[in-house]
């Protein structure tokens, strides 16, 4: 059995289950730019320490599980050790989904500002894992690593066609405002 400080989002057993629901759309807000939540709504589950950890973790998470476009059991998975937040978790990403992943998209079109360092590309057929019939959809894996004050920090996402297509069309658009400067 792997230690608690290898599970993801072990930090969260503190919290009591009704409070799981806020914080977690909190936090979704501050991944699509709006205020995260503050620690002083939660100093009473968590030090400061403790509390930076718990937004960069479930952060992370939502970021990796929506990026690699988790299916639902991948999801609960990961997160089996947290039998009283998992229902909370997943309304959380089926109701917010959407907005992660156009917030990371967004983040990609930002990443342009920055130094790309090296990328990798992948293209596979996308299997639907809660349906029983394949669909058949190409989806691109990108895997980019890019260099920012220093630190060279790794971004994924997955995309369909019709997001790629955007993505595409976002980057041209941020080449052409960079070219004006």
């Amino acid at each position: 059995m792997e230690p608690e400080e290898k599970k993801p989002l072990w930090r969260l057993q503190k919290l009591p289950p009704e409070l799981g629901p806020p914080l977690l759309h909190k936090i979704i807000d501050g991944i699509c730019g709006r205020a995260y939540p503050l620690h002083q709504d939660y100093h009473s589950v968590w030090n400061s320490t403790e509390w930076k950890h718990v937004l960069e973790d479930v952060t992370k998470f939502f970021k990796a599980v929506v990026g690699k476009n988790f299916s639902d059991e991948e999801i609960l998975q990961q997160l089996s050790q947290l039998s009283s937040h998992q229902e909370a978790i997943m309304k959380c990403l089926k109701s917010r989904k959407e907005e992660i992943k156009q917030a990371l998209l967004g983040e990609i079109v930002d990443i342009s500002c920055a130094q790309l360092q090296d990328f990798d590309w992948q293209l596979k057929l996308g299997l639907a894992s809660d349906k029983i019939a394949t669909l058949q959809m190409p989806l691109l894996n990108l895997h980019l690593d890019v260099k920012e004050d220093g630190d060279v920090k790794p971004y994924s996402v997955e995309m369909s066609k019709e997001e790629l297509q955007n993505l595409i069309s976002s980057l041209e658009a941020a080449n052409k405002v960079f070219a004006l400067i």
